[in-house]
């Protein structure tokens, strides 16, 4: 009769719950993608609610009822605000940047997991991972910072140029 081998396996990874580092990644994804959904949420009902007052201008501005320039006046009015919050705030190219982080920590995941790519010939593979998140996390916090020093700039430059 053959032995039961009754010896646990190997593992080459440590308990993934318990690992801090693989911790950070996973909240760091859960963060980019929920921040990304959110600015992409918000952007798209902006969007609609502009493209319904820009196509309500004309079809309200044939018609002959009380109040009628006020409420196209209005509408107008609507559109500049919203148009100046999407660009106070950023949210179509913080939900592709935040998308693009949350990808990039994604794909840092799968290679990680599976051992390959730059991980396979590591001594301390862990080691690694903690770098690479953190490099990818630290580039898009400066391309955040650069894109909001540069609308600040942009906001502070509302007189006419001077011509000589």
């Amino acid at each position: 009769m053959p032995e039961e081998n009754t010896a646990q396996p190997v593992t080459l990874t440590p308990d993934l719950k318990s690992d801090p580092i693989y911790g950070r990644l996973e909240d760091q994804i859960d963060w980019y993608d929920r921040k990304s959904r959110s600015a992409q949420r918000i952007f798209k009902r902006i969007k609609i609610v502009e493209i319904l007052a820009a196509a309500a201008i004309p079809f309200l501005a044939g018609l002959n009822y009380p109040f009628d320039r006020q409420v196209t006046g209005g509408l107008g009015v609507l559109i500049t605000i919203l148009e100046g919050l999407l660009h106070l705030n950023q949210y179509q190219q913080n939900w592709t940047n935040y998308r693009s982080t949350c990808e990039a920590l994604k794909h840092e995941k799968f290679v990680y997991l599976a051992h390959a790519g730059p991980y396979a010939t590591m001594p301390d593979p862990r080691a690694l991972l903690a770098e690479r998140i953190e490099s990818t996390v630290s580039q898009e916090h400066a391309q955040w910072a650069s894109v909001q020093q540069q609308s600040t700039k942009n906001q502070g430059n509302t007189a006419p140029p001077v011509v000589s």
